[in-house]
């Protein structure tokens, strides 16, 4: 099963966003907009987590993030993966201030050597702390998006837990994914 472990912005966060990119939505013909009730920022992607493996990841991930206080940050600016020339990904970035920031790759560090341990194998690459907003169905520039997304700063919140989801894909909304919160592990530092 395909598992990320995630921090989810609070409904405040998320309506604020919603309401900031409602307008835009309907101007963005080329791009498919995610759901705002999906919106989270990625700490570790686990694209094959067998299911005898979940109880020591929670566990894991849980002994990890215990110790970590929470992170005050704010959904603001943006961008494009793997560029703007070429964007498939049209994302929101994440602010807090540099020690905030700094905490947050700290954090997405253990919580993937957690997963690691467990035996999840997490994907690897440089961690970039966004929530993605909008796919593109192929390449395309998108320095237009960008500058609109740099134009928003979203009010701040606290991260003070972990979600693991499980991602069961073609099951959601327009063959999207369905996300399943499997455990919430809460960060008390």
């Amino acid at each position: 099963m395909r598992v990320f472990a995630a921090l989810v912005p609070p409904a405040a966060a998320v309506e604020d966003l919603g309401v900031f990119l409602e307008p835009r939505r309907e101007a963005g013909g080329e791009l498919r907009w995610t759901d705002p009730e999906q919106w989270h920022v990625t700490l570790a992607f686990m694209p094959q987590v067998a299911e005898h493996v979940l109880d020591a990841l929670a566990d894991e991930v849980a002994a990890a993030v215990r110790a970590r206080a929470p992170l005050a940050l704010r959904v603001e600016g943006g961008g494009a993966f793997p560029h703007p020339y070429a964007a498939r990904v049209l994302w929101a970035g994440v602010e807090g201030g540099e020690q905030a920031l700094s905490s947050l790759t700290a954090l997405a560090r253990g919580v993937r050597q957690a997963a690691n341990r467990a035996g999840a194998a997490p994907e690897g690459g440089r961690f970039h702390p966004h929530v993605t907003v909008a796919r593109l169905r192929r390449p395309a520039e998108a320095t237009r998006w960008i500058r609109v997304l740099d134009s928003y700063a979203g009010p701040p919140w606290l991260a003070d837990q972990v979600t693991l989801v499980a991602s069961h894909l073609g099951e959601g909304r327009g063959h999207r994914p369905r996300y399943e919160a499997l455990a919430t592990l809460p960060l008390l530092g």
